[in-house]
C-alpha cells in the first residue's frame, strides 16, 4: 500500500494517549460538592499550601496528623479531587517524599472564601512546575522544615508567615525567609514566654558582604515602628557560621540588633544552638529558643508603620496558627 494511503485500522500510539480521558475525579471539581466532603484540617492545609508554596509528605504528618497511613490515604483523596497537587524530585542517592502543592480545585475554593477572582491567589496552570522546577526549591523547602520542626517540638508556632507574606508587610525594609512567634503559653494563665523572630535561612550562596548589607535594614524597621524583634540566622555549616559571626560582629554591636546564628550540624529545636551576637551581653555557651526570649530584654512582635500586627485569634487573611484543627484522634 502507498505511504500516502493510510491504514484505516492504524491508530497512532500518540493518539491514544492523547484520547486517554482523564480520570474524572482529577477532570473536574464541583465547588458546592467539594465543600461538603472537606473537614476544617483540610480547608487549614489549603490555605497552608497557598502560604507556604510547598509541604512534604513528612511536614504535613508531623504537623497535621497522627499517623502516617491516615495522612498518606487523606492526601491522595485531595489529589484526586484536584484540592492539591504533588510531585516527586528525583534524587541520585534514595526516593524523596512526595511534595503537595495547592492543586486548582483547592486554589478555586481558596479564591470562592475570599471573594476575589483565581488569578487573585497567585495561582496558574503551571503551578505545580514551576515549584518543582524552581532554583529556590531546596531554600524553600528548608526554610519549612525548620519551621515544622519549631511548630512540633517543645513549645509551639504561634504564628508563621512566608517570606512572602513577610515582603508584603516589610519589603521597604527587609525581605527575611520567614516570621514566626515561638511559645509556651498555650492561654492558660501563668508565667510563659514569647520569642518572635525573623529568619533568615543562610545557604552559603551569598557572599558575607552581601548579608551584612541587610542588617541595616531590620534596625530601619525597629526604630521605625518602635519594635525590637530578634533576628536568627540558620547556616549550612561550622565554618559558614564563624565566617559570618566574624563579618557581623561589629555591624550587629553598632546597630544594637538582637542577633543570634546556629547552623545545621548543631540544630535541633530542643537543644541549645542559638549563639547571640552581641560583644557585651553574648552568653559564652548557645541557648535554646526559650533561653533567648528571656536572654533579651524588651523584645516585641514586629510591627507596621501603621500599628503592630493583630493579636492571634482576631479575624485576618493570613494563617496564624500553623497547628490545624484536628479531630480527638486519628483512625488508621
Amino acid at each position: 500500500m502507498p505511504a500516502s494511503t493510510p491504514n484505516p485500522g492504524y491508530v497512532p500510539r500518540a493518539a491514544i494517549r492523547r484520547r486517554r480521558p482523564t480520570p474524572p475525579a482529577r477532570a473536574r471539581t464541583d465547588l458546592a460538592h467539594l465543600a461538603t466532603r472537606l473537614t476544617a484540617r483540610d480547608l487549614w492545609l489549603i490555605e497552608m499550601l497557598h502560604e507556604h508554596k510547598v509541604l512534604t509528605t513528612h511536614h504535613i504528618h508531623a504537623l497535621a496528623f497522627t499517623s502516617s497511613r491516615t495522612t498518606n490515604r487523606r492526601l491522595r483523596e485531595l489529589y484526586h479531587l484536584n484540592v492539591v497537587d504533588s510531585f516527586r524530585p528525583l534524587r541520585t542517592h534514595g526516593s524523596a517524599p512526595e511534595h503537595y502543592t495547592l492543586g486548582k480545585a483547592g486554589a478555586e475554593l481558596l479564591a470562592a472564601r475570599a471573594g476575589v477572582d483565581l488569578p487573585a491567589t497567585g495561582w496558574r496552570k503551571d503551578h505545580t512546575a514551576r515549584i518543582a522546577f524552581s532554583p529556590t526549591l531546596e531554600h524553600t523547602l528548608g526554610v519549612n522544615t525548620l519551621l515544622t520542626q519549631l511548630a512540633t517540638t517543645e513549645g509551639f508556632l504561634q504564628l508563621w508567615l512566608s517570606e512572602r507574606s513577610a515582603t508584603r508587610l516589610w519589603g521597604d525594609w527587609i525581605h527575611p525567609d520567614a516570621y514566626a512567634h515561638h511559645t509556651n503559653n498555650t492561654g492558660a494563665t501563668g508565667p510563659g514566654w514569647l520569642l518572635p523572630f525573623f529568619l533568615e535561612y543562610d545557604t552559603g550562596s551569598y557572599n558575607l558582604a552581601r548579608v551584612e548589607a541587610k542588617l541595616p535594614g531590620y534596625a530601619a524597621l525597629a526604630a521605625t515602628t518602635g519594635t525590637r524583634t530578634p533576628l536568627l540566622i540558620h547556616t549550612s555549616t561550622t565554618r559558614r557560621e564563624t565566617a559570618l559571626r566574624q563579618r557581623l560582629a561589629d555591624t550587629t554591636d553598632r546597630l544594637e540588633l538582637p542577633l543570634a546564628t546556629t547552623n545545621t550540624g548543631l540544630f535541633t529545636p530542643t537543644a541549645p544552638a542559638w549563639l547571640p551576637l552581641t560583644t557585651t551581653t553574648a552568653p559564652t555557651d548557645r541557648l535554646t529558643l526559650p533561653q533567648l526570649a528571656t536572654h533579651w530584654p524588651d523584645l516585641s512582635p514586629a510591627g507596621t508603620p501603621e500599628t503592630t500586627l493583630p493579636a492571634p485569634g482576631r479575624h485576618t487573611t493570613l494563617p496564624w496558627r500553623p497547628t490545624p484543627p484536628r479531630p480527638p484522634t486519628d483512625t488508621p
